[in-house]
């Protein structure tokens, strides 16, 4: 199995995390990949280049094995971030549109409906991006974050987006692209065997966000903390919902939307990224109307989808941190 780091050349802050990786030792020419492609081999990870916007090549774990004979494990997109704040940050999240509707089009790719199995690093590769980052003088110029699910490409792997944001000054910017191929230099075990943030499968307890806005920051308050592991993040415009009818002055009938669709699909690929985990529901309560909060609970509740509060994420001496953790 081979772990897949993809590039495009279209996009700064895509291409020159790339180049400091591949500027890092042991790296040789990779198999031949049909439709232009570049490819660059070190260890299990393989590092593809192609030339279009990164969210416009679908199933590129599927096409590298069927080019390569090489299963995929699991997928790493290198991205720029846009924001209105501009503010420049590092970022990294899951992928996916489960909000949409088949009749709707997905304004950055994937498919209507659709979650990514999520890849167990992003909780693992936050924390370590936070030390890389100060390491490396970036903080507090730069903000590291979580970001909600959101875009794609499709893919049938775990999956995860990093990203360095959020204007044309700061996606060339060298030494947030040093940081960047740092955290997959250490993240994928290149630098001493140890990768950080491999899932083993041991029951380790999983954080399902539901609600807030789009950094997630109740969330991030609890994933921050060392040993949390984190599937998707859904924000409130991932839950799109249909206030019901009034009747007297009470709320009446069925909460209309896709936020159910929504939360199951994200539960089930999130129980698919972390095979023999328990993934638990953590809400934004503050984010929520009294309706809204109503409903989702009691969908939670049919679906036997628990509920936590922050510290049910924890570790503790009875449910210690897991393998793979950055150093403090």
């Amino acid at each position: 199995m081979v772990v897949l780091v993809v590039a495009t050349a279209s996009d700064p802050a895509s291409i020159g995390p790339a180049a400091a990786f591949l500027a890092m030792p042991g790296w040789s020419p990779g198999p031949p990949i049909p439709e232009g492609m570049e490819s660059f081999t070190n260890g299990n990870v393989r590092l593809l280049k192609h030339e279009r916007s990164i969210v416009a090549e679908d199933d590129l774990d599927r096409r590298w094995q069927e080019a390569t004979g090489e299963a995929v494990s699991e997928v790493i997109f290198l991205s720029k971030h846009t924001a209105v704040s501009n503010r420049p940050a590092l970022t990294v999240h899951p992928i996916g549109v489960p909000h949409l509707r088949e009749d709707e089009t997905p304004p950055q790719g994937g498919r209507p409906g659709w979650a990514a199995v999520p890849n167990p690093r992003i909780g693992p590769w936050f924390r370590l991006m936070q030390k890389v980052a100060a390491d490396q003088g970036l903080v507090p110029e730069f903000e590291i974050t979580l970001e909600a699910t959101h875009h794609g490409p499709l893919t049938s792997t775990p999956t995860m987006f990093v990203e360095i944001g959020s204007t044309q000054e700061y996606w060339g910017r060298q030494d947030a692209a040093q940081a960047i191929a740092l955290v997959l230099w250490k993240g994928l075990g290149l630098e001493e065997g140890n990768a950080v943030g491999t899932w083993l499968g041991s029951g380790e307890k999983v954080l399902l966000g539901i609600g807030g806005g789009h950094y997630a920051p109740r969330h991030t308050d609890i994933v921050i903390k060392d040993g949390v592991w984190v599937g998707h993040l859904l924000s409130g415009y991932s839950l799109p919902m249909d206030a019901p009818p009034q009747v007297n002055g009470k709320s009446s009938g069925e909460v209309g939307g896709m936020w159910k669709h929504s939360i199951k699909v994200s539960y089930e690929a999130t129980k698919a990224g972390f095979p023999g985990g328990e993934v638990i529901a953590h809400l934004d309560q503050k984010s929520f109307k009294g309706w809204q909060k109503n409903a989702i609970t009691s969908y939670l509740q049919e679906q036997n989808i628990r509920i936590g509060k922050p510290n049910d994420f924890l570790c503790t001496k009875t449910w210690p941190c897991p393998q793979g953790k950055p150093s403090k």
